[in-house]
């Protein structure tokens, strides 16, 4: 069976998953500011107020994506301590270090992703 991480590596994961926290919470803190909804009473001309409707799209898509993001990240944090935690859930495999330290929410190793197994 393949041994997934080292005490090491689990400690260095568990502190970039706890910094990647904290750096998407405030993310999330700003995008709920920017798509607060935009008042009719604003004197802002009409070309203004539709780029700034488009600019509230965009910001509640990235606020979407930061929430799923944060979701997927505190998931890690708690399986973090588990035996499977760094194996490839499609094949077993150990998911490389370096991957995990980009993307502690990896769940697939870089073989299954591209398709190759």
């Amino acid at each position: 069976m393949t041994t997934a991480l080292s005490p090491e590596e689990r400690e260095q994961i568990r502190a970039r998953i706890e910094k990647s926290i904290s750096k998407t919470e405030k993310l999330i803190a700003e995008y709920t500011e920017l798509t607060k909804p935009i008042s009719p009473e604003n004197a802002i001309g009409r070309i203004s107020r539709m780029d700034a409707i488009n600019n509230k799209s965009v910001n509640e898509a990235a606020l979407r994506n930061a929430k799923n993001k944060l979701q997927r990240i505190k998931r890690s944090l708690n399986e973090l301590d588990s035996e499977a935690f760094g194996l490839c859930r499609q094949c077993g495999e150990r998911i490389e270090f370096k991957k995990l330290l980009v993307m502690p929410e990896s769940v697939r190793c870089v073989s299954c992703v591209k398709g190759d197994r």
